[in-house]
């Protein structure tokens, strides 16, 4: 096992280029990483430079470290070396509580195994559709209206109204995670006449699209349809992967990114797992 230097990582960025868009979450990570966005995460393969597992893990060393949920993300081309990284070689510290993100479903039963050799308990936390948009043309045309001019970026004055209304917010920890992202990624709202957010999208430190979120007085007016078609081509100008996340259950946010362009694998899922004693 091997911990990557920053000269690794714009490497390893490049590699997972390649297993797109299965690998975009890790691939998220890394771009944010190279381009100096602020991480608590340190990252480590198999091997190098020719891996088939990485694993996005809790940097110790960082002092922001404790600020956040404590997350783990992995990606593999080899399950067996996957679970060896993990078993054997204690890739992962499985004393504390932790969440692992954004993995393919198929990697469940193996990580399954390995938390029950370790004793520890699984909870499977949601099962989501991986959506991209390769295209940006595909996006349909800003209307011609009032809504385009009310179109802002978030700042940090907005931080309480996006922490509230977020379903995994209104914690400490959940105001520093959404402090970091207004900081120092993307973000689009649109303003009412106060100059207040009433519609909002964020891109998580891993480069997705989420937070999206309409105040209920506010819905019906294609605020989210705007929001969504402005950052896409924001993201896409500047070199981001455009992707996200979409619950399985949340079949309005489904029918929705579809609908602008965002395409799936319909074989494929992720998954969100939470590990415990």
């Amino acid at each position: 096992m091997k911990i990557l230097d920053q000269d690794e990582l714009r490497t390893a960025e490049q590699v997972l280029r390649c297993y797109l868009p299965k690998s975009s979450k890790v691939y998220g990570f890394l771009f944010g990483m190279n381009r100096n966005k602020p991480c608590t995460l340190e990252v480590a393969v198999d091997s190098w430079p020719d891996f088939k597992s990485i694993i996005f893990r809790p940097d110790q060393k960082n002092e922001h470290v404790s600020d956040y949920m404590k997350k783990v993300t992995l990606f593999c081309t080899d399950v067996q070396v996957l679970k060896r990284m993990i078993l054997e070689e204690n890739a992962i510290d499985w004393t504390t509580y932790f969440l692992i993100g954004g993995f393919n479903i198929s990697l469940a039963p193996m990580l399954k195994e390995v938390a029950a050799s370790r004793g520890v308990n699984v909870r499977g936390f949601t099962l989501v559709h991986l959506m991209s948009l390769s295209d940006p043309c595909d996006l349909p045309e800003l209307p011609d209206n009032s809504i385009v001019t009310r179109i802002c970026s978030l700042n940090e004055s907005h931080i309480d109204i996006v922490n509230k209304t977020w379903k995994f917010g209104g914690n400490e920890k959940g105001y520093n995670n959404i402090k970091n992202l207004i900081s120092h990624f993307p973000s689009c709202c649109i303003a009412d006449e106060t100059g207040q957010p009433v519609s909002w999208v964020l891109v998580y430190d891993y480069c997705a699209l989420g937070l999206l979120y309409t105040l209920p007085e506010h819905r019906g007016k294609g605020y989210a349809k705007t929001l969504i078609t402005v950052m896409s081509k924001k993201l896409h100008a500047q070199g981001y992967p455009v992707y996200c996340f979409i619950e399985e259950e949340n079949d309005i946010s489904f029918r929705l990114f579809k609908s602008l362009g965002f395409t799936e694998d319909p074989s494929y899922r992720a998954a969100w797992f939470e590990f415990n004693y």
